[in-house]
Protein backbone atom coordinates (compact mmCIF):
# COMPACT_ATOMS: atom_id res chain seq x y z
CA UNK A 1 0.00 0.00 0.00
CA UNK A 2 1.18 3.49 -0.80
CA UNK A 3 0.46 6.47 1.42
CA UNK A 4 0.99 10.07 0.35
CA UNK A 5 2.34 12.31 3.10
CA UNK A 6 2.50 16.07 3.20
CA UNK A 7 6.15 17.04 2.63
CA UNK A 8 5.80 19.98 5.03
CA UNK A 9 3.84 18.53 7.97
CA UNK A 10 4.33 14.78 7.57
CA UNK A 11 0.55 14.21 7.78
CA UNK A 12 -0.94 11.41 5.71
CA UNK A 13 -3.29 13.01 3.20
CA UNK A 14 -4.06 10.26 0.68
CA UNK A 15 -3.39 6.62 -0.21
CA UNK A 16 -3.46 4.49 -3.33
CA UNK A 17 -6.89 3.23 -2.20
CA UNK A 18 -8.21 6.46 -3.71
CA UNK A 19 -7.23 6.66 -7.39
CA UNK A 20 -6.36 10.09 -8.75
CA UNK A 21 -6.27 11.88 -12.09
CA UNK A 22 -3.51 14.37 -12.83
CA UNK A 23 -4.74 17.76 -14.02
CA UNK A 24 -3.06 21.10 -14.74
CA UNK A 25 0.10 19.46 -16.16
CA UNK A 26 0.43 17.12 -13.19
CA UNK A 27 0.43 19.95 -10.65
CA UNK A 28 -2.90 18.89 -9.15
CA UNK A 29 -4.37 15.49 -8.37
CA UNK A 30 -8.13 15.13 -8.59
CA UNK A 31 -9.66 12.47 -6.33
CA UNK A 32 -13.32 11.49 -6.05
CA UNK A 33 -14.59 11.23 -2.48
CA UNK A 34 -17.76 9.47 -1.36
CA UNK A 35 -20.27 10.01 1.40
CA UNK A 36 -20.42 6.92 3.62
CA UNK A 37 -22.52 6.04 6.67
CA UNK A 38 -20.79 5.08 9.90
CA UNK A 39 -22.38 3.62 13.01
CA UNK A 40 -25.91 2.31 13.51
CA UNK A 41 -25.04 -1.14 12.24
CA UNK A 42 -28.07 -3.41 12.35
CA UNK A 43 -27.07 -6.99 13.04
CA UNK A 44 -29.64 -9.73 12.57
CA UNK A 45 -28.65 -12.63 14.82
CA UNK A 46 -31.63 -14.71 13.74
CA UNK A 47 -33.53 -14.35 17.02
CA UNK A 48 -37.17 -13.34 17.09
CA UNK A 49 -37.30 -10.37 19.50
CA UNK A 50 -41.10 -10.42 19.78
CA UNK A 51 -41.05 -14.08 20.82
CA UNK A 52 -38.45 -13.32 23.45
CA UNK A 53 -40.46 -10.53 25.03
CA UNK A 54 -38.43 -7.65 23.62
CA UNK A 55 -40.27 -4.63 22.31
CA UNK A 56 -39.28 -2.32 19.44
CA UNK A 57 -37.69 0.27 21.75
CA UNK A 58 -35.09 -2.04 23.26
CA UNK A 59 -31.59 -2.31 21.93
CA UNK A 60 -28.58 -0.15 21.40
CA UNK A 61 -29.08 3.55 20.75
CA UNK A 62 -26.71 3.88 17.79
CA UNK A 63 -26.50 7.05 15.77
CA UNK A 64 -25.67 6.81 12.09
CA UNK A 65 -23.31 9.51 10.87
CA UNK A 66 -22.59 10.44 7.24
CA UNK A 67 -18.95 11.28 6.60
CA UNK A 68 -16.80 11.78 3.53
CA UNK A 69 -14.47 8.80 3.20
CA UNK A 70 -11.27 10.78 2.50
CA UNK A 71 -11.89 13.29 5.31
CA UNK A 72 -12.62 10.50 7.79
CA UNK A 73 -9.82 8.13 6.71
CA UNK A 74 -7.06 10.74 6.91
CA UNK A 75 -8.61 12.83 9.72
CA UNK A 76 -8.53 15.96 7.59
CA UNK A 77 -9.38 19.14 9.48
CA UNK A 78 -11.63 21.70 7.84
CA UNK A 79 -10.35 25.27 7.71
CA UNK A 80 -12.16 28.58 7.26
CA UNK A 81 -12.57 29.76 3.65
CA UNK A 82 -10.04 32.04 1.94
CA UNK A 83 -10.69 35.14 -0.09
CA UNK A 84 -8.46 35.69 -3.14
CA UNK A 85 -5.93 37.89 -1.29
CA UNK A 86 -5.54 35.38 1.57
CA UNK A 87 -5.25 32.49 -0.87
CA UNK A 88 -2.50 34.18 -2.91
CA UNK A 89 -0.62 34.90 0.33
CA UNK A 90 -0.96 31.21 1.32
CA UNK A 91 0.34 30.06 -2.10
CA UNK A 92 3.37 32.40 -1.94
CA UNK A 93 4.26 31.13 1.54
CA UNK A 94 3.65 27.53 0.41
CA UNK A 95 6.01 27.97 -2.57
CA UNK A 96 8.72 29.43 -0.29
CA UNK A 97 8.36 26.53 2.17
CA UNK A 98 8.03 23.68 -0.33
CA UNK A 99 10.63 24.58 -2.97
CA UNK A 100 13.73 23.83 -0.79
CA UNK A 101 12.30 20.38 0.05
CA UNK A 102 12.04 19.36 -3.62
CA UNK A 103 14.80 17.81 -5.75
CA UNK A 104 16.48 20.41 -8.05
CA UNK A 105 14.82 19.06 -11.23
CA UNK A 106 11.41 19.05 -9.52
CA UNK A 107 11.95 22.61 -8.29
CA UNK A 108 12.07 23.86 -11.87
CA UNK A 109 8.97 21.89 -12.88
CA UNK A 110 7.13 23.13 -9.78
CA UNK A 111 8.01 26.78 -10.43
CA UNK A 112 6.88 26.47 -14.07
CA UNK A 113 3.57 24.77 -13.26
CA UNK A 114 2.42 26.37 -10.01
CA UNK A 115 1.17 29.56 -11.69
CA UNK A 116 -1.28 27.67 -13.91
CA UNK A 117 -2.42 25.51 -11.00
CA UNK A 118 -2.92 28.62 -8.84
CA UNK A 119 -5.05 30.26 -11.54
CA UNK A 120 -7.14 27.10 -11.78
CA UNK A 121 -7.63 27.02 -7.99
CA UNK A 122 -8.44 30.75 -7.79
CA UNK A 123 -11.19 30.24 -10.38
CA UNK A 124 -12.90 27.83 -7.94
CA UNK A 125 -12.19 29.59 -4.62
CA UNK A 126 -15.86 30.27 -3.83
CA UNK A 127 -16.74 26.60 -4.29
CA UNK A 128 -14.05 25.10 -2.07
CA UNK A 129 -14.01 23.58 1.36
CA UNK A 130 -10.46 23.77 2.71
CA UNK A 131 -8.73 21.01 4.66
CA UNK A 132 -5.34 20.42 6.27
CA UNK A 133 -3.87 17.27 7.77
CA UNK A 134 -4.48 15.90 11.23
CA UNK A 135 -1.74 17.99 12.88
CA UNK A 136 -3.43 21.19 11.62
CA UNK A 137 0.00 22.50 10.55
CA UNK A 138 -0.90 25.94 9.16
CA UNK A 139 2.00 25.94 6.68
CA UNK A 140 1.20 22.45 5.39
CA UNK A 141 -0.29 21.34 2.11
CA UNK A 142 -3.92 22.34 1.75
CA UNK A 143 -6.52 19.94 0.35
CA UNK A 144 -9.44 21.47 -1.55
CA UNK A 145 -12.89 19.89 -1.88
CA UNK A 146 -15.74 20.97 -4.13
CA UNK A 147 -18.80 19.54 -5.82
CA UNK A 148 -18.79 19.22 -9.59
CA UNK A 149 -21.98 20.38 -11.23
CA UNK A 150 -24.78 17.91 -10.40
CA UNK A 151 -22.52 15.72 -8.22
CA UNK A 152 -23.61 14.42 -4.83
CA UNK A 153 -20.10 13.39 -3.78
CA UNK A 154 -17.17 15.81 -3.36
CA UNK A 155 -14.08 15.99 -5.54
CA UNK A 156 -10.76 16.68 -3.80
CA UNK A 157 -7.79 18.52 -5.27
CA UNK A 158 -4.27 17.90 -3.97
CA UNK A 159 -1.12 19.89 -4.77
CA UNK A 160 0.87 16.96 -6.18
CA UNK A 161 4.36 18.34 -5.54
CA UNK A 162 3.57 18.70 -1.84
CA UNK A 163 3.06 14.96 -1.43
CA UNK A 164 5.67 12.29 -0.71
CA UNK A 165 4.99 8.64 -1.59
CA UNK A 166 5.62 6.24 1.30
CA UNK A 167 5.32 2.44 1.10
CA UNK A 168 3.57 0.79 4.02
Amino acid sequence: MLVYQDLLSGDELLSDSFPYNEIENGMLWEVEGKWVVQGAVSVDIGANPSAEGADEEEGVDDQAVKVVDIVDTFRLQEQPPFDKKQFIAYVKKYIRNLTPKLQPEKQDQFKKGIEGATKYLVSKLKDFQYFVGESMHDDGTMVFAYYKEGATDPTFLYLAYGLKEVKC
